[in-house]
């Protein structure tokens, strides 16, 4: 019931929204740091650069379609590769800027896009988790709340079956004690007898 009350930082909440941000400006700078080492124009690294994004794709394909399991995540990390190596292979090739940050825009933008269903799912989620949670909590409440109830009404109905004992005893002992006091003429005046008591 009582819960621990756990405050996030702001950093620690916004680094995952910024992830894919951070993710495809690394790729970029590293582009093009390639590109002022040598890689512009050169058809080697050009080359190198289409055939590792090409295999990244064609094992994202591959993990799509269901060969080695069909797990989703290994085809989505076999996409994002390629598209980060296509990226950064035209970062480094090319001459200018322009086209590496209009790929860059559409690379963050398609991330994010990606990112934002993953985030909607997992809030979902978590949404759903927290209701069945609370759910769950105020049944066992409710349990407890009547399991309390019908306790303290047992030890009342045990106090009080006490009293009653105690001041039956306390009125038959009193009775015993009166002068004169005859149980046998009880009996023969056809009084019923006291029952006995249940041990």
């Amino acid at each position: 019931m009582n819960e621990q009350i756990v405050a996030h930082h702001w950093v620690t909440l916004s680094a995952p929204k910024a992830a894919p941000g951070v993710a495809t400006s690394t790729v970029l700078i590293l582009g093009r740091i390639w590109n002022a080492n040598g890689a512009e124009h050169s058809t080697g690294n050009a080359a190198l650069m289409i055939v590792l994004a090409t295999g990244a794709a064609t094992a994202g394909a591959f993990a799509a379609a269901g060969h080695g399991g069909g797990d989703g995540v290994l085809a989505a990390t076999a996409f994002a590769t390629s598209g980060g190596l296509a990226l950064a292979g035209v970062a480094g090739y090319a001459d200018g800027l322009s086209l590496p940050l209009l790929l860059w825009v559409l690379a963050t933008a398609v991330t994010y896009g990606i990112a934002a269903r993953y985030w909607r799912t997992d809030h979902r989620d978590a949404v759903a988790y927290e209701r069945q949670t609370t759910v769950r909590r105020e049944d066992h409440a409710h349990i407890e709340r009547v399991e309390m109830l019908r306790s303290r009404t047992q030890i009342e109905v045990a106090h009080e079956s006490v009293a009653y004992a105690d001041a039956l005893a306390a009125a038959l002992t009193a009775r015993a004690a009166l002068p004169g006091f005859d149980p046998q003429a009880l009996t023969r005046a056809g009084l019923p007898e006291l029952p006995a008591a249940d041990r």
